[in-house]
């Protein structure tokens, strides 16, 4: 779908010039670009059309922007490729990732681009694109968010870290993952810890809280785009575990750790960090922030996060699911 050429020069970037600044802001880029990867005959649900096999819902925020605009968000892809030649840890992970997560995940990916392509403006993606560190995924990342960020734009998840270590310790205290710092770099077309964007006056802010924390750096930044006065969107990986979501997830997961969590007025007293605990009140208080979205525990879920945003969760795209948006 092709975008008009923007009038508000004032509040919106000239589609020239947000083309040119998507390498260094990691920016929202129309559909309209996409490339067509083609050669997907389905062989899941072969004889009814391509795009029946997406499962998605819709929702619309009125965030106050200057012109409508929509979104197909995704997450959690979990692309788990590795070349013969990679190592075992690479090679062993790869098969038995395959057989967790179906090997249909770069079809229903081709298929969520396709679809963006077809019916809206934006496609974002909210981590775990590929489900583990290896070249053949950094590779396919490089395929995927296309040259200089061109088809998706996005942050990162807890898998894009992910070399066989464990992300926390058995007290819940975050470790630092184990993290390639120059691979990530080079694959991923944004910023990978903290990067934001305005399209038709509404400033899009993603960060990578894939450890289930904020830094002091990524909340004070933060404050500088409220700055701005725009309305914001906060794009991440990790959820905030409003009442819902914690909800949803325990009995998705049936985990037992989050069965006995308290509630405390709908969120975790699970937050050993301050800095983190602090940010989640600030958020809760922002007036401009006008939602939240994020991926991680593979559920569709929506819950009240503050008096002005809702949470959006979306669940696994390697599962075919995404959200639609309008953005109003």
């Amino acid at each position: 779908m092709k975008m008009k050429k923007e009038s508000n020069a004032a509040s919106d970037m000239s589609r020239r010039s947000f083309l040119a600044g998507i390498a260094s802001v990691g920016g929202l880029v129309a559909t309209s670009r996409l490339p067509s990867f083609g050669g997907d005959q389905p062989e899941l649900f072969p004889d009814r059309g391509r795009f029946e096999r997406l499962s998605l819902t819709y929702h619309a925020i009125k965030a106050g922007a200057t012109k409508p605009f929509t979104l197909l968000h995704i997450s959690d892809t979990h692309l788990t490729a590795a070349y013969p030649d990679e190592g075992e840890f690479e090679r062993k992970t790869a098969y038995r990732r395959i057989r967790t997560f179906g090997g249909r995940q770069e079809e229903a990916l081709r298929d969520s681009i396709a679809w963006a392509k077809e019916h809206v403006d934006y496609l974002l993606h909210t981590g775990d694109l590929i489900d583990f560190q290896s070249r053949a995924n950094f590779d396919l990342v490089k395929k995927y968010y296309g040259e200089g960020g061109e088809m998706m734009f996005g942050c990162l998840g807890n898998h894009e870290h992910y070399r066989g270590k464990k992300m926390a310790k058995k007290d819940g205290t975050p470790i630092v993952p184990a993290v390639v710092p120059d691979l990530l770099k080079e694959a991923y077309p944004f910023p990978n810890d903290f990067c934001s964007t305005v399209v038709n006056g509404v400033n899009f802010v993603m960060i990578d809280d894939s450890t289930d924390t904020v830094s002091a750096d990524q909340a004070s930044r933060f404050e500088a785009e409220v700055k701005k006065g725009l309305p914001i969107i906060l794009c991440m990986h990790c959820p905030f575990p409003t009442r819902e979501i914690v909800r949803a997830a325990s009995r998705f997961w049936r985990r037992a750790d989050l069965k006995g969590i308290r509630d405390m007025g709908g969120f975790r007293e699970s937050y050993k960090d301050a800095t983190t605990r602090d940010f989640v009140a600030y958020l809760r208080a922002q007036p401009l922030l006008k939602g939240i979205l994020c991926g991680h525990g593979h559920l569709n879920v929506v819950d009240d996060f503050s008096p002005t945003a809702k949470q959006y969760e979306v669940a696994g795209n390697f599962m075919f699911c995404g959200q639609e948006f309008t953005f109003s």
